[in-house]
């Protein structure tokens, strides 16, 4: 993993509790009819690397081989409303998505999936499931979302960097255009824990972190995605639509205080610093602030 450099002068604004963006209140309502069904396919590709190639050395077979539990399944509306807030919303809005419906699209990837995240050795992960919507129109919205799962491996934990992805909804028809949950792709997008009694540490706990090409739920096609998204975003306007990268901002901040840090690049933080005459607090990391991964 790369050592990172991330600056920030102490000017910085850390009251970032609307992630910096000035709302419109026009309010939407969203739903899913009763009678929606969907069809949902799942993918998980074999793992391909690991830092310290455990899954080969010490024959993890939970991890050397782990498939997705059911390529193929449908779903009531029931699950997909789980992902809509209670209440009319406006863009740029988060909520709590609910925990059953994210379980039973998870555990078609694999059964025993966890949204407690456990971690070996008494640590803790940053458990939550949030969505944001990021834009409608008369005929779509689109809601992304971001959530935090681990996989029960036998004697050890699978641990996702983050599930995020697309729920879009036609609006007249109160169905399910599209839907993706996946993991991002990175250098990095998972982490291991194993018990194992020879390891040489004494809690027997052995770490790792590794990458995984593919580990993703889809309704729908990829080109519904895009087009959907082309047509949202042509036709934003202020109150009706944010970027991705709003977003994903506004999602990073429920799950991490560090995100609502105004990070800044380091030419940045240089030319402000003197501009202002600040000061500037340099924070060495050896992995990412933002993701379960490490």
């Amino acid at each position: 993993m790369n050592l990172s450099l991330l600056l920030i002068a102490d000017y910085y604004s850390s009251d970032n509790s609307s992630t910096n963006m000035d709302l419109i209140p026009n309010k939407i309502a969203l739903n899913i009819g009763g009678g929606t069904e969907v069809f949902v396919t799942g993918f998980i590709a074999p793992i391909e690397y690991t830092q310290s190639n455990y899954h080969v050395e010490f024959a993890w077979d939970g991890l050397a081989n782990l498939r997705v539990a059911v390529p193929e399944k449908e779903y009531s509306a029931s699950v997909f409303r789980s992902f809509l807030p209670n209440e009319a919303v406006a863009v740029g809005s988060v909520w709590q998505i609910e925990q059953a419906g994210a379980l039973a699209l998870l555990r078609q990837l694999h059964p025993n999936s966890d949204l407690d995240m456990r971690y070996s050795e008494g640590e803790c992960g940053t458990p939550g499931l949030w969505a944001c919507l990021r834009a409608y129109t008369d005929e779509f919205a689109d809601i992304l979302f971001r959530i935090h799962a681990e996989f029960k491996l036998g004697d050890g934990w699978f641990t996702p960097s983050r599930f995020t992805g697309h729920l879009i909804i036609n609006r007249p028809e109160e169905t399910v255009s599209f839907f993706q949950m996946h993991v991002p792709e990175g250098p990095v997008n998972f982490e291991v824990s194993w018990e194992d009694e020879k390891s040489w540490c004494d809690s027997n706990w052995i770490v790792d972190t590794g990458f995984c090409a593919q580990m993703e739920l889809r309704a729908g096609a990829e080109d519904v995605l895009r087009d959907v998204t082309t047509r949202l975003d042509s036709e934003m306007s202020d109150s009706t639509g944010i970027t991705q990268a709003e977003a994903e901002r506004a999602l990073n901040c429920q799950f991490y205080k560090s995100e609502h840090i105004d990070w800044v690049s380091m030419e940045s933080a240089l030319e402000l610093a003197q501009a202002q005459q600040k000061p500037i607090h340099v924070i060495s990391i050896d992995g990412p602030l933002a993701d379960e991964a490490c």
